[in-house]
This record gives structure tokens, sequence and C-alpha cells, in this order.
């Protein structure tokens, strides 16, 4: 187990000003290992700034051939009917149908699967690979890799426990910046630290990658002011900023509602010469333009973005979608829309989660069941996180009955997950329908994704508090026989949470009906909680 040590640093520069840092005069400021950071875009804007997968550090060094059959055996892993059985039984039948599989093809289908967040069938890949001997040479970067896919798909601890026991010769930079980047990605600030603090006195941070690693991870604390000192002593260093340094700086400026630092910083990027503007950077300055109540600005940003767009990147048309919904612009959604669909031979699931949800967002609900029916005709596969959109807003509404009698319609076509589930039943506890909202999270906890199925404390918390209020007590030990097969009735942050709800919710009952209860009644009522 790697030490628990938080490193303190401090600079004689960190307390000045983000753009003051490298505009006093023009360094060495150039473009190096690139890693996708983005600011994420939500309901409500929220700042998220997200690292990019570990191959971006260089790690993808297998033989370069040309394509060959690599995006059928992507598919027939992604398809696959039972994914229990594994990335290894499509592997095995691959070759026993007589074809053989090179490294080539096998990263190529691991970089796909991690492009679309199947880290486990990646992982598998891998073992498979692992599993065959000598057969394949396994590098350094097919190491960072690994560790990368291992603390998502098993935590930071196994990943901590595979780090330990590479060889020396595999435990180089690449390995200690996957490691890296998995406590970052995990929010553990002191080991994140105390891991930069040893790639430092290693030599591995010569270049931004590291750099940008620990200011992400500093963004998403909303720990600003670190960001500060990071890129002090970038500057002290001669360490160049790359893109993404910039697009972090443009973050955490407008962050901290300074507009004016985040046009200088984005004036000092057009000045650089080795780096411009992507459309990441748009989208970072349109987000934080909105924050700040500047839509006309941000507008400015979108098209600015639009523009950016190349080849076949479907992505900064999700972006759009979402930011076009933000600042209300439905006409410009639409355009978008068709501009994707334009584009591309066919649009993915995620397309049409973004056009969908983009259109809930404005509440044209009509819009967005038209572009569901045409999912429908046209989906490779179902996608649950579209069903549950519909759901949701329907719930939010209150038509609950409309709501399940979608489900039934969704039970035709498709699987729905442990989350439609729940959201059905949080409509039900909305209308006091104890038995009805317990079947539905009795249902949860064998559809898809239970595995993974947290129940939102606040849906417990109400359930509880309606129990109680009609006194059924056995309504109310059949969740918690749920929350036990699930595992969360044990987790005592979790339970935490559940009770801090339900002190809320009491805390404003109290406030609305003062009238009618006495304080001894109030003291009985909250103790119950404690």
């Amino acid at each position: 187990m790697l030490l628990n040590t938080s490193i303190q640093t401090s600079s004689p520069l960190q307390h000045l000003p983000l753009s003051s840092l490298f505009f006093h005069s023009p360094t060495t400021i150039g473009f190096r290992h690139p890693i996708g950071i983005r600011a994420g875009i939500g309901r409500t804007n929220s700042i998220k700034c997200s690292i990019s997968q570990v191959h971006s550090y260089g790690t993808l060094d297998y033989e370069r051939r040309p394509p060959l059959k690599w995006s059928s055996l992507y598919r027939r892993i992604s398809f696959m009917d039972n994914p229990e059985l594994g990335s290894s039984s499509v592997l095995n039948q691959w070759e026993e149908e007589g074809r053989k599989l090179t490294k080539w093809e096998l990263c190529r289908v691991v970089k796909e699967l991690r492009k679309y967040r199947r880290y486990k069938l990646a992982l598998e890949v891998y073992e498979w690979m692992s599993d065959q001997g000598d057969r394949f040479r396994l590098s350094s970067s097919d190491s960072a890799i690994q560790l990368d896919l291992i603390s998502k798909v098993h935590g930071i601890s196994t990943a901590e426990d595979y780090f330990s026991g590479l060889p020396k010769a595999l435990k180089d930079k690449r390995a200690y910046g996957a490691l890296l980047n998995a406590y970052a990605q995990a929010q553990m600030r002191e080991k994140a630290e105390y891991m930069m603090e040893e790639m430092k006195s290693r030599g591995y941070t010569v270049h931004s990658l590291p750099f940008n690693v620990m200011m992400t991870l500093y963004m998403n604390l909303r720990e600003f002011e670190k960001v500060n000192s990071i890129i002090a002593e970038m500057v002290e260093k001669n360490v160049a900023l790359d893109l993404y340094s910039y697009n972090i700086l443009l973050s955490c400026c407008g962050a901290m509602g300074s507009m004016e630092e985040m046009e200088e910083v984005f004036t000092r990027m057009t000045l650089d010469g080795t780096v411009n503007p992507n459309w990441t950077t748009y989208s970072t300055m349109a987000t934080m333009y909105m924050k700040m109540g500047q839509f006309e600005k941000a507008e400015d940003c979108l098209k600015k973005l639009e523009s950016r767009i190349t080849g076949r990147d479907r992505i900064p048309f999700h972006y759009l979608l979402s930011l076009y919904s933000s600042i209300g612009k439905k006409e410009e959604i639409y355009r978008v829309w068709d501009i994707y669909k334009s584009s591309f031979p066919s649009i993915q699931n995620l397309g049409y989660h973004a056009m969908i949800a983009s259109l809930i967002r404005l509440d044209d609900i009509q819009g967005a069941e038209t572009i569901y029916e045409e999912w429908l005709l046209v989906k490779t596969s179902c996608d649950p996180r579209i069903f549950n959109l519909l759901m949701g807003w329907y719930i939010k509404e209150g038509l609950v009955d409309k709501a399940e009698s979608f489900l039934n319609q969704v039970i035709e076509v498709g699987k729905p997950n442990s989350s439609t589930w729940e959201i059905l039943a949080e409509g039900h506890i909305s209308q006091n329908r104890i038995s009805e909202a317990l079947s539905c999270m009795k249902e949860a906890t064998s559809a898809e994704g239970a595995k993974n199925w947290r129940p939102k404390p606040t849906n417990v918390s109400a359930f509880f508090s309606l129990c109680e209020g009609k006194g059924d007590m056995t309504s109310r030990e059949g969740l918690m026989d749920v929350l036990r097969q699930v595992g969360w009735l044990e987790d005592e942050a979790y339970m935490s949470e559940v009770n801090s709800s339900d002190r809320e919710g009491v805390a404003l009952k109290l406030s609305v009906e003062n009238s009618r209860i006495d304080a001894n009644d109030a003291d009985l009522l909250l103790n119950r909680l404690q």
C-alpha cells in the first residue's frame, strides 16, 4: 500500500493573479502531450474537469498496421448477448473460427471500448492477452493502460497492488502517470500529491501532463488557489503550458467569476503561436460566460465552437446541443441536430441521448417524444438512459400514470434498468402510494445495472417518512431489506445521507406546521432521527 502523505508546496508567485503569472513576458509556452480536459455541462452548468484516457500519455506504442477486421471484433464484444461471459469468450471463439488475432487489432479494440467507457470489457481483453504467455509482448504503455482500467473496474486499492507488482522495467513515467491520474479521478488529494512528488524526484515532470492532472484535481475539489500555485511552479521550472493547461486556466478564471482574467488568458493563448484554441476551448468559455450571465458572448463562443468541428468527432455536437439548451435556443438545437444527422451515416445512442436531454431541459416534451420514436426505429441496441429521460420528465410533471404506461412500452422494446424502476418509485412516493413504490424498488434490485445501483438517499428518506406517517412499519422494513440486498444498509456514509435528508424534511415540515406542533412534540420528532 502506498503512503498516504500530503505534500505541501508553495511558491512566491502562487498568490499572484493567474494571468500575471505568465503575461509578464512571452515565455516559452507551447503545445505538448494533449490530454483532453473539458468542462462538463449539466442542468446547472456545474464545472467538472475530466482527464482523458491514459493512452494520451503516449502509451499507444503498439505496431502500426493497416486497418484490419478490428471493428467487427469490437462489435461482437460490445454487443454480446451475455456480457457476463466476458471478452475472453468472444476472443476464443474468434480464433476457433480460424482468425488469428494480432496485438494491433486487440489494442485497437481496447481503445474503442475505452472510448465508450466499456472498461470491464477492455480490461478483459488485456487479461486474455496476458493469459497467452509470451505470445504478446506487453510494454510499459500496456501496463499503464491496464492500471487505468483496473482502477476504474476494481478500485484504487487493486490498482495500487498492480502497480506495486510491476517489474522495474515496466514501472516508468507511464505507470506513475496512470496511478497519479487514478488518484486524481478518485479525488484522493493526499495520495495524488505524494505521487506527484515521487514523479518529480524521478524526473518525470518535465512536461505539462502531470501538472494538468493536478490542476484538474484541484478544479474538481474547487480549490482554485491551488491552480495558481501549480501555474507558478510551471513558470518557474520553464514547463510549457499546452492547450489543455490553458483550458484549465480558462475554467479556473471563470469559476472564480473573473471574466477579465479569463479573457486575458484567452488572448495570451491566441498569441502563443504554438497553441491553437480548439472546440473544447470555446465550449469552456461558453459555459463560463453563461455562469456570468453573458449570454451574447456565450452564443458567440458556440458559433466559434461549431466552426472548429473537424473530422468524424461526434462529441462536439453533444456539447453544442446541451449548451444551446442551457441558453434556451431551441431553434439552434434543431439546426445543430440536422447538421449532426447529415454529417454521419447514423447517429449513435449518445447522440439521441444528448438531443432528447436538451429538448427535455426546455420542456419540449413533444419534440423529445418525436426524437425518441425516431430512435426506436434506428437503434442498434437499447439504452435505458434514454428511457429514463422521458420517465423523469413525466414524474417531475406529476404524470405518474403516464410514466407507468410508458414503462410498460419500454419493457416491450428493451430492458429498463434499476434507475428506471426507481424513477417510477419516486413518482409513487410523491402520490403516497407505498405498496407501488416498494414494488418498484424491489424490481430495481434485479434489473440491469443493479450491481452498481445506489438508491437516492432523498427517495429512501421520503419513503421512510411516508411509512412512518401512515404507520406502515412492514413496508418500511421491506425497503430496509432492499437496501440490505444491494449492500447499502451497512454503509454508514450512505445511511448518514439518508438520515440527513430525513432531518431536513422534518425540519421543513416543522416550519410549515409550526402552529400545529408544540415544542415537546417537535423535540420528540427530531430526537427520533438522531
